[in-house]
């Protein structure tokens, strides 16, 4: 049965918040999709994950580069933080041909910007943040776990 949780930001401060808050329930093998449409601060909810692992004076966006690797901390131990986006992909073989899965499985955290594209992958999430715009600079924060 799935957990779910919602939030209301009203700034992306209170997002980023809400998003370090969530990263600290966050453990190895996590894996999760981040959807909602363009502009909807999927990556502003990343910040706020990279700012848990003190690792967000890396973050970039992987747009372009479809995924970048993160090295921070949880709880005091090194964790590794896969940022991927899957914004550019249009065809599931494409996942392929870079090895995305095997960049999704592993003893890491791995969170997905647009990771509801493909039907195939759904299931592959252990957690789904969705961001809904509300309004300005609000946003409603829907996490299912």
């Amino acid at each position: 049965m799935a957990l779910t949780e919602e939030f209301f930001s009203r700034s992306a401060e209170q997002t980023r918040e809400y998003a370090r808050q969530f990263a600290s329930t966050l453990q190895p093998g996590d894996r999760i999709c981040l959807k909602g449409q363009l502009g909807a601060g999927k990556t502003e909810f990343m910040k706020g994950i990279a700012e848990c692992f003190n690792c967000e004076g890396e973050l970039s966006s992987p747009t372009f580069s479809l995924f970048n690797i993160y090295h921070g901390f949880l709880r005091g131990k090194p964790v590794d933080l896969h940022h991927f986006d899957l914004y550019r992909i249009e065809r599931e073989e494409e996942l392929d041909a870079i090895g995305f899965e095997e960049y999704l499985f592993g003893p890491h955290i791995a969170v997905v910007e647009w990771g509801d594209r493909f039907e195939s992958l759904r299931s592959c999430y252990t957690t789904t943040v969705c961001l809904l715009y509300g309004g300005g600079d609000s946003r409603r924060i829907v996490i299912t776990r």
